[in-house]
């Protein structure tokens, strides 16, 4: 049994790839993936997706503001309680990406800061992007006190040294289709050295398809792909990979229900 520990299903192709949810679910059950985290990063887009999954018993959710949406201003009484509904098992995905949208660093900690500030209250995981930020992702976590909640910094493309603090922070590290990549050597290098006991595996569908699907629409189907290759990297069986990421994804997103 395997988890896709991060996908985005509100935004996948229902025109021409997936007849509906339904599709998409029976295809990933045909490759041994049994639940899904549906992650929101917009605040308006929340209450559609939560209706999209609502009837999948097999399907999580969390609620949160990606840094990459800032124009939504973030507003925590509403976070609030979209983060108190059963079904949200995590807030996020939160966090900072200096890569793409350097221009508003100030907006991007606030929204940050805030989204851990309300994962304290409702005391549930947060799930971290981050990209071209690893000190200032860091320093934010520790000084909000994210180790409270832990979490996991998912679709993970950075340094085993950030690994290694995130992890004695108590956090997972989720690795993604990329590591399948040709030009991904450093990236399969860290994975190498992180313990399966603190990895989950995710798609980020319908970003990301990892070989042999790259070109096309990613898919929770494909979480066995990333967790093959992964398996393979690690030196141990799929079976294996599979029984402790799955163990790991029930163990850090506690409210979730197998």
């Amino acid at each position: 049994m395997l988890v896709d520990s991060h996908c985005h299903l509100d935004r996948l192709d229902y025109k021409n790839k997936h007849k509906d949810l339904s599709d998409v679910v029976n295809k990933a059950k045909e490759q041994g993936i049994d639940h899904l985290l549906s992650v929101c990063v917009t605040l308006k887009d929340y209450p559609a997706m939560a209706e999209l999954i609502a009837p999948f018993q097999e399907i999580f959710s969390s609620c949160g503001v990606h840094p990459l949406y800032q124009d939504e201003v973030l507003n925590e009484d509403l976070l609030l309680e979209y983060a108190r509904q059963e079904k949200v098992v995590a807030i996020g995905e939160m966090g900072l990406d200096f890569f793409y949208s350097p221009e508003n660093k100030a907006e991007q900690e606030a929204s940050f800061r805030s989204q851990i500030r309300v994962a304290k209250i409702v005391n549930k995981p947060i799930i971290v992007h981050t990209r071209d930020a690893r000190e200032a992702t860091l320093e934010i976590l520790r000084s909000e006190g994210a180790e409270q909640v832990g979490g996991v910094l998912h679709c993970f493309t950075e340094s085993l040294e950030m690994a290694q603090a995130a992890m004695e922070m108590g956090f997972y590290i989720s690795v993604s289709g990329i590591v399948t990549f040709k030009n991904a050597k450093e990236l399969q290098a860290v994975i190498k050295e992180i313990p399966l006991e603190r990895l989950l595996v995710e798609t980020d569908a319908p970003y990301l398809a990892p070989v042999p699907h790259r070109g096309q629409e990613n898919e929770p189907a494909y979480t066995r792909d990333v967790a093959q290759f992964v398996a393979t990297l690690k030196g141990v069986t799929l079976e294996e990979l599979a029984a402790v990421t799955t163990a790991n994804f029930f163990r850090l997103f506690a409210h979730a229900q197998q």
